[in-house]
């Protein structure tokens, strides 16, 4: 094994993962796949999730990239990052360039809409109801004032 050539880069789903790595670690270079996901995926293609990606044969790295495109038929509903398409109103898994254009897709929705977490994304304000007294300050404001006594 140690014999072999070592592929640097592995291509799959349009994205240059590290062959240096192992499988499990290399495909979550992949956006929309993290750490469960990429297990699950090892699993589906039956590979040895501590394997070294580069020194993969072709064979075992179209298993892989197989099971990176019918994840969504083969896991349940839970285990997908978009259970329900605001669109289509399927089930979906979205990876890559998919993923980041949806997201952006979602965000000009809400400004669309005026509703409340699209104004917060408008304003460049904290979305999720965290506290913005002492952080998320932005521009010019340095340092606290006090009140004069």
């Amino acid at each position: 094994m140690d014999d072999e050539e070592i592929k640097y880069f592995v291509r799959i789903r349009n994205t240059d993962l590290d062959g240096t790595k192992t499988v499990q670690i290399a495909l979550t270079g992949i956006n929309g796949i993290g750490h469960h996901t990429s297990r699950t995926i090892t699993t589906l293609a039956g590979v040895d999730p501590h394997a070294v990606l580069g020194k993969l044969d072709d064979q075992t790295i179209e298993r892989i990239a197989d099971a990176v495109e019918t994840y969504t038929g083969q896991v349940p509903e839970w285990m997908v990052n978009r259970p329900k398409d605001v669109y289509t109103g399927e089930r979906r898994h979205l990876l890559g360039t998919d993923l980041s254009l949806a997201i952006e897709d979602d965000i000009n929705r809400m400004r669309k809409m005026r509703c409340y977490r699209g104004i917060r994304h408008e304003t460049g304000q904290k979305v999720r109801g965290q506290r913005t007294k002492s952080t998320g300050r932005t521009g010019m404001t340095v340092g606290v004032r006090r009140k004069k006594a």
